[in-house]
């Protein structure tokens, strides 16, 4: 051929975006395309009409991305491009974890010019989009090389060519260009995934339209989009879209969206080991493991017979990874999150502060009447002082009663208080505990003193004393304190009933090219993968979220989304976990799983709601940081003014002239200044301020969780009383969550016996439609036990229902049931209504109209022909008790 030279070169491949100004149509896109494809040096290119940008990859060696950018300007004179950005490939050796991703991603970005950097540990490649008239790909490769000695860059290169140099040899090296285009295009490019924060989401229509958008996006290759979650699992090409790029197109369609995790986060999963014996046995599991395609990391515990296991859920999930260690030898299963974690168990508080109670009750209930009984007696006019004095001398029978009344009190049943406020106090702190033990040790210890002092001198009186206030206390404060627990018990049994609707088994089958079952196995819920393919039985819960394969029936979802009737589910439709699947079996393919389900989605915002601080909490809370030592200042104040006020001037303390009896003046102002500091204390002490936001957040979230109603936060709970106006986005929203029967029309009485015919119409209609699986047949049969006062008996044969037209059946055997019906409550009361001819054609029974209007009137003989139709009575058939029924 004449060649002058060839020699290898290591192909390395760029990505450019530019921006192009001018297009307006499907053929300026295609325009463009085909007149970049045959550019020397360009591989790729992909053009988006919406965005107004190509992405377009070229060979480094024969093209330059300012040159691209012009070749584009030049493609035809309404076309203006403008160069955005560069991605280049940056192959790097010695990352062995999430660390050194951490750190050389941190490090690159804050390159000048460097607009994002991703860095793939598993594909040991960095994917960097810069500014390529600031930076360029050599300067990276520089920089991570000097990052730390364990790392090597190069940049990445796709294939090696032979290049001819020959310069008449040019048609030869564009033919070896065009054949290293098709290669390259053949390799695929590492895809990785981000997550987006998607709002304003209010039906599976919403999720339908974002997967729609957002998969027409250039380098999008697949999109999930979970509604309770607001959230979107995107799958993308980084060479040819970024997520915020991916957001902004979402936001387009009025849904703010932002980006909240990007690039290749792992999944984690916790597993529970047994049979392991040593750490010999630890090192092969964990090196078996990351041996597996897919698992990223693995770290076991022996002490606690767990393991943490990093992986790729789109390679394996969680039943590889069991499969893989029961294979080793040892026994593993998931290690349950909720068993975990837990509803907050509150029944160790609850019977502490029961026995808290209990014992201060027991002590403090003859505390307080002995106290009444001695202010009662010392109110008295001929009553003395020196008249309950003294068992010794200056200690009174009251006084020794209160002591020993108290004491147990203080110590037994307020030792949870004093190791409560021992921990605040230790650590610098204060808190509403510290307030209780202030103000009873406080009245404990200076009753016991003046009393002390009071037998020491000898005196014919006993001393004023507050040996009542810690047990009155203890009791009020104990009880709230009891009370607050089992309110928090009932909030936790709330979220335990949510997550009890999950199924705990899951049929997962095999189905064959043709669509002929393979094979099935029961399996663990938590198991399920996304992309198993599912068997749903009829009567049983829905394993997992997912979309319907193949099959059709009826889902009852009210306990998921408090629709009353059943949900048609066919081909396409998408199916909640926990709902109820009623007649017909389904196959479902599982899109999520574990954590993403609806259900844990729901529990786990009504958790994040309990935890949320409302406006007022926060405020509450930042007041109560500085409250017990303003509370203390005040008492300590309250002290020091009383006491100033009783030595300067004592008659103007508010004591009673009984109180002041058998007192001197100092007595009587240091009684009074302890009892109104004292008063002060014990007032603060029940602090609704830091107690009741927070217990009334965590009861009004769980309650609303049983009953439908989803609260996001203490924020929304607390701005609620603002709300004057309530829009609901469909009919049927509110309802009671299950069918009644509203109207009952009757057209025709072909018996004169009020209560007989009434009777047999319903006796004949509700064992009709017990057979019936219908929910409408349920509320028909529940009015009919209510009227006519008794369960359903009789016979029905030949039943036949016809799904969305009704059902046929002959009845017989009802003689009892009638009997039984004629003399209900119900039915006297509405023969006596009829007879009573009030000219009014409904009465209300049971919550139902029923409509009389038909059945009075003078119908034409038409009419009556057509009425019989619908209800027809054969004389001979009747008398031999069988009717058969036509209901649709």
């Amino acid at each position: 051929m004449g060649y002058s030279g060839e020699q290898n070169v290591e192909r390395v491949k760029g990505s450019t975006r530019v921006h192009v100004e001018g297009m307006t149509c499907g053929k300026c896109v295609n325009y463009i395309q085909t007149k970049m494809k045959n550019i020397e040096g360009v591989l790729d290119i992909k053009v988006s009409l919406e965005q107004k940008e190509a992405v377009v990859e070229f060979d480094t060696n024969l093209t330059s991305s300012s040159k691209v950018a012009e070749e584009v300007d030049d493609v035809g004179t309404k076309f203006t491009a403008r160069l955005i950005s560069e991605t280049c490939y940056v192959h790097i050796e010695g990352m062995s974890c999430q660390s050194c991703v951490r750190n050389i991603t941190g490090k690159v970005e804050e390159i000048e010019g460097v607009q994002s950097c991703d860095v793939s540990l598993e594909d040991k490649l960095a994917i960097i989009e810069f500014d390529p008239q600031v930076t360029n790909p050599q300067h990276f490769v520089k920089f991570i090389n000097e990052i730390g000695t364990k790392f090597t860059a190069s940049l990445k290169s796709f294939s090696t060519i032979i290049e001819i140099t020959d310069e008449d040899t040019a048609d030869a090296r564009t033919a070896s260009s065009s054949t290293l285009q098709e290669t390259t295009a053949d390799q695929s490019t590492p895809h990785y995934k981000c997550w987006l924060r998607v709002q304003g989401m209010t039906c599976a229509s919403c999720v339908a339209a974002i997967e729609k958008h957002a998969i027409k996006m250039d380098g999008v290759k697949s999109v999930l989009v979970a509604l309770m979650a607001a959230k979107a699992e995107v799958d993308y090409d980084p060479s040819i879209i970024q997520p915020q790029r991916i957001a902004d197109g979402i936001a387009k369609l009025g849904f703010p969206t932002t980006v909240i995790e990007n690039s290749h986060v792992k999944d984690e999963i916790e597993v529970s080991i047994k049979g392991m014996t040593c750490s010999s046995c630890v090192f092969m599991i964990e090196s078996n493991l990351v041996k597996v395609p897919g698992i990223t990391s693995a770290a076991v515990a022996l002490s606690t017979e767990r393991g943490k296991i990093k992986y790729d859920q789109e390679k394996l999930g969680p039943r590889d990874i069991i499969e893989a260690i029961n294979n080793l030898g040892f026994q593993a299963s998931i290690f349950n999150k909720e068993d975990k974690l837990g509803m907050p168990d509150h029944k160790e508080d609850i019977r502490k502060w029961r026995n808290s109670f209990m014992i201060s009750l027991i002590f403090g209930l003859p505390c307080m009447v002995i106290m009444m009984y001695y202010m009662i007696e010392m109110s008295t006019k001929d009553h003395d002082h020196s008249d309950d004095c003294c068992i010794v001398p200056g200690l009174s029978l009251e006084n020794t009663l209160l002591f020993l009344l108290s004491t147990p009190v203080q110590f037994i049943g307020g030792r949870h208080f004093y190791i409560q406020a021992w921990a605040a106090v230790r650590h610098g702190s204060t808190n509403m505990d510290v307030l209780v033990v202030l103000a009873t040790t406080i009245s404990y210890l200076y009753s016991c003193a003046v009393v002390i002092a009071s037998m020491a001198m000898g005196e014919d009186t006993s001393p004023m004393t507050f040996f009542d206030t810690p047990p009155m206390l203890m009791v009020f404060i104990s009880l709230g304190r009891w009370l607050e627990h089992i309110a928090k018990a009932k909030t936790s049994d709330a979220l335990a009933k949510l997550l009890s609707l999950k199924a705990t088994e899951a049929l997962i089958v095999e189905i064959g090219d043709n669509g002929e079952l393979i094979s099935e196995k029961v399996i663990s819920a938590e198991l399920v993968q996304r992309g198993d393919l599912l068997k749903v039985l009829p009567g049983a819960k829905v394993p997992v979220d997912g979309k319907v394969i193949s099959g059709e029936s009826m889902c009852d979802e009210s306990l998921i989304t408090g629709e009353s009737m059943p949900v048609r589910k066919e081909k396409d439709s998408m199916m909640i976990g926990g709902a109820i699947n009623q007649n017909g079996a389904l196959i479902i393919k599982a899109t999520h799983v574990g954590e993403d389900t609806a259900i844990s989605q729901i529990v786990k915002l009504v958790e994040e709601a309990q935890t949320s601080k409302a406006p007022i909490q926060q405020l509450a809370d930042k007041i109560a940081g500085y409250f017990v030592p303003i509370v203390v200042s005040f008492s300590i104040l309250t002290l020091i003014s009383w006491v100033i006020v009783g030595y300067v001037h004592n008659i103007a303390l508010p004591v009673s002239m009984m109180e002041r009896g058998g007192y001197n003046e100092v007595e009587i102002t240091w009684q009074f200044a302890f009892r109104m500091a004292l008063t002060v204390l014990a007032i603060a002490c029940p602090c609704s301020l830091g107690l009741a936001t927070p217990t009334a957040v965590m009861v009004g979230t769980g309650v609303g969780a049983v009953n439908g109603i989803l609260i996001k936060g203490a924020e929304p709970l607390e701005n609620a009383h603002k709300v004057d106006t309530v829009v609901f986005d469909k009919t049927g929203t509110i309802t009671h969550g299950y069918p009644t029967v509203a109207r009952m029309c009757i057209l025709q009485e072909w018996i004169h016996d009020d209560s007989l015919s009434f009777s047999t119409i319903l006796a004949i209609l509700g064992m009709a439609e017990s057979s019936s699986e219908h929910p409408l047949a349920g509320a028909i049969v529940k009015f009919v036990n209510k009227t006519l006062g008794s369960e359903m008996s009789g016979k029905t044969e030949n039943f036949q229902a016809v799904p969305g037209c009704g059902l046929k059946v002959t009845v017989s055997h009802i003689d009892n049931l009638i009997q039984r019906g004629r003399h209900s409550e119900n039915v006297t009361k509405f023969v006596n209504w009829r007879e009573s001819d009030q000219g009014n054609n409904e009465f209300l029974l049971n919550g139902t109209y029923v409509d009389i209007s038909l059945a009075k009137r003078e119908v034409l003989l038409l009419e009556r022909l057509e009425n019989e139709k619908l209800v027809n009575i054969d004389n001979e058939t009747v008398a031999m008790g069988y009717f058969d029924v036509l209901i649709g």
